[in-house]
C-alpha cells in the first residue's frame, strides 16, 4: 500500500490549517475550499470517504477531544435546549426535509428521501467546535451547539438505519424502528456508565504518564467497539465516557494532564484539518452517475435543499426555545436572565447549522442495491444533495456567523477584563488556602526547612496570586506591557541565556548529551511554566 498519498493529506490539510490561523477566515472553510481545488488537479489521488473508516476510526477521537474538553456542568444545566436539538431537532429534520425532499424532486422515492433526511440532519460536531472557538461566541450558546453536536449524530446513525432498512426492503416497522432507536440510546449510554469508573480507576492508578497517555488515546476506541459489539450507540458511549473523564481530570497525575493535553491538541488538529479537506475531496465522486439529474435539474434541487434545510431548523429552534417557557412556569423561574429570553441567542443557534463529514460518510454508507438486486433509487443523488448541502453550509453558514454575531451584539458574550478578574480572584483564594497550608506545615518540626527554602516557597505562592493581578495593572509606556508580561518575557531571556551557556559547554565536552538533556528539560518546564501563566498555554 502507498502511503504517500496519506502523508500528502496530512501534510498538505496541516499547512493550509496553519496558514488559515493567520487570516480571518475559518480553517475549516479554506480547508473545504483547497480540497475542492485540489480534486481536479492532475495527478492528485482519489480520496474516497469510507464510512467503514471514519465513523469507527476518525469519529471516536473527535467526538472524544470535543467532549473532554466540554463543560459536564454547563451541559447538565442546559440539557433541555441540547436535549431538544440533538434528539428532537435531529428527528425532526429527519422527517421534514425528507418528507420536503420527496415533494420536491420528481421520482424520488419517500424511503429514499427519507434516507436522504436522516443523511444530512445533524450538524457536525468538529466544525462547531471550529467555528464556535473562532467566532467566540457567548458561553451558554457554545455549550448548547457543542452539546447538540455531541449527541446528534447518534440519533442520526439510528435514525439512517431505522428509515435505510424500509429503503432497501427489510420491512422494519415503526414499533421496531422505535424499539431499535431506544435500544441504541440506552445501550450506548450504559456501555458509557459501565466503562467510565473503570477507566478512570486505570487513568489514576497507572503510575507512568506513558502508559497513561496511550491508555487516554485507546478510550474512545473501547468505548466506540464495545457499544458498536451490542448494536449500541457507540457515539454515546464515547461522549458519556469523555464527560466523565474530562470532568474528573484534576484526579490524574499532573505529568499526565500536560502530556495529555498536548498530544490530544495535536491529533485533533490533524484530524480536523484532514476531515474538511476530505470534504472537498469528493466532488469528483459524487458527480459521478446523477443520470436524469445532471446539470442544471440537479444544482436547482441544491439549491432548494439548502434552503430548505436552513428554514427548517429555524422552524424547529425557535419554539423549542421559547414554547416550554409559555408552557411552564417553573421554567419561567428558572431562566429569568436576560440572556434565556433573548432572540439573538436563538437565531445565532438557528444559523449555526453547518454539517460535516458524518453526513457525507453515512451518504457514502448507502447501499448500491436493494433487496432483489436493484439498484438503491436515486443513490448518486442521494449524494450530491449531500455534498451540496454540507458545502452550502459550510461556506455560506460558516463565512457570514461571524458577521451576524458581530452585527447583533449577543448578551453573555465573553469580556476578557471580567474573565481575568474572576481568574485573579479565585487565584487568590486558592493562593490564600496554599498559604496558610504551608505555614500548617512548616509549624510542623518534621517539615523543617532553612528559611531561604522557606521563603522560596512562600515567594512562589506570591507570584502566582500576583500574576493574575499584575495582567489588569497598568501597561509599560514605552513597550505597552503589563509588569506580568515584562516578567515572563524576563524570564524567558534569562532561561535562554542558559540554555545558550548548556549548549556551549556540550559542544566543548565539558558535558554530555545525556547532562544536557537533564539541564535543559528543567529549563523547558521553568519556561512553560511562566508561559502557561498568561493563560496562552
Amino acid at each position: 500500500m502507498d502511503a504517500l498519498p496519506l502523508v500528502a493529506l496530512v501534510a498538505g490539510s496541516a499547512a493550509i490549517a496553519g496558514a488559515a490561523r493567520r487570516t480571518p477566515v475559518p480553517a475549516p472553510l479554506l480547508l473545504v475550499a483547497a480540497g475542492l481545488i485540489a480534486s481536479y488537479v492532475p495527478g492528485v489521488p482519489d480520496y474516497t470517504l469510507d464510512a467503514h473508516i471514519v465513523l469507527p476510526l476518525l469519529l471516536p477521537p473527535l467526538l472524544y477531544t470535543a467532549a473532554v474538553d466540554s463543560s459536564y456542568l454547563d451541559l447538565r444545566a442546559n440539557w433541555r435546549p441540547v436535549a431538544l436539538l440533538s434528539v428532537g431537532y435531529t428527528l425532526f429534520a429527519t422527517f421534514a426535509v425528507g418528507w420536503l425532499a420527496y415533494r420536491i424532486i420528481p421520482g424520488l422515492p419517500l424511503t429514499a428521501a427519507l434516507v436522504l433526511g436522516a443523511v444530512i440532519a445533524p450538524p457536525d460536531a468538529v466544525t462547531a467546535a471550529a467555528v464556535a472557538r473562532k467566532v467566540g461566541l457567548p458561553s451558554r450558546v457554545t455549550t448548547i451547539l457543542q452539546g447538540e453536536s455531541l449527541v446528534n449524530d447518534a440519533t442520526a446513525i439510528t435514525a439512517y438505519k431505522v428509515v435505510l432498512a424500509a429503503a432497501v426492503g427489510e420491512g422494519l416497522s415503526w414499533s421496531g424502528g422505535i424499539e431499535e432507536f431506544l435500544v441504541a440510546s440506552v445501550g450506548g449510554i450504559a456501555v458509557g456508565l459501565l466503562l467510565m469508573v473503570p477507566l478512570h480507576w486505570l487513568r489514576t492508578h497507572l503510575k507512568e504518564a506513558l502508559l497513561q497517555n496511550t491508555l487516554s488515546l485507546l478510550i474512545p476506541f473501547v468505548a466506540y467497539a464495545a457499544a458498536e459489539r451490542f448494536h449500541a450507540s457507540g457515539v454515546l458511549a464515547v461522549v458519556v465516557v469523555a464527560l466523565y473523564l474530562g470532568h474528573r481530570s484534576w484526579q490524574v497525575d499532573f505529568a499526565t494532564r500536560l502530556q495529555e493535553a498536548a498530544v490530544w491538541k495535536m491529533v485533533a488538529f490533524v484530524l480536523e484539518s484532514a476531515v474538511f479537506a476530505l470534504i472537498g475531496l469528493q466532488l469528483p465522486f459524487v458527480l459521478k452517475g446523477l443520470g436524469e439529474y445532471e446539470g442544471a435539474r440537479a444544482c436547482w434541487y441544491a439549491v432548494v435543499l439548502f434552503l430548505v434545510v436552513v428554514a427548517v431548523r429555524f422552524v424547529w429552534v425557535f419554539p423549542a426555545t421559547f414554547l416550554p417557557r409559555v408552557l411552564s412556569a417553573r421554567i419561567r423561574g428558572r431562566e429569568r436572565d436576560a440572556e434565556s429570553r433573548d432572540w439573538r441567542g436563538p437565531l445565532i443557534v438557528s444559523w449555526a447549522g453547518m454539517r460535516g463529514v458524518v453526513s457525507l460518510a453515512i451518504a457514502f454508507s448507502i447501499p448500491m442495491t436493494v433487496e432483489g438486486g436493484a439498484p438503491f433509487p436515486a443513490r448518486n443523488l442521494v449524494l450530491f444533495l449531500t455534498f451540496t448541502t454540507v458545502i452550502g453550509t459550510l461556506v455560506i453558514q460558516g463565512l457570514t456567523l461571524p458577521v451576524l454575531v458581530n452585527r447583533l451584539d449577543l448578551p453573555g458574550l465573553r469580556d476578557a477584563h471580567q474573565e481575568t478578574l474572576a481568574e485573579a480572584q479565585a487565584q487568590s483564594e486558592a493562593s490564600a488556602a496554599a498559604e496558610a497550608r504551608l505555614e500548617a506545615l512548616l509549624a510542623d518540626e518534621r517539615n523543617a526547612l532553612p528559611a531561604p527554602l522557606a521563603d522560596r516557597l512562600r515567594t512562589v505562592l506570591e507570584r502566582r496570586r500576583n500574576a493574575v493581578w499584575e495582567r489588569l495593572g497598568a501597561v509599560n509606556d514605552v513597550t505597552g506591557e503589563s509588569a506580568d508580561d515584562t516578567y515572563r518575557r524576563l524570564a524567558r531571556e534569562v532561561i535562554e541565556a542558559e540554555r545558550e551557556v548548556f549548549v556551549q559547554l556540550r559542544d566543548a565536552r565539558r558535558i554530555d548529551d545525556e547532562m544536557l538533556r537533564t539541564l535543559l528539560r528543567r529549563l523547558d518546564l521553568e519556561e512553560a511554566a511562566a508561559y502557561r501563566e498568561d493563560g496562552s498555554g
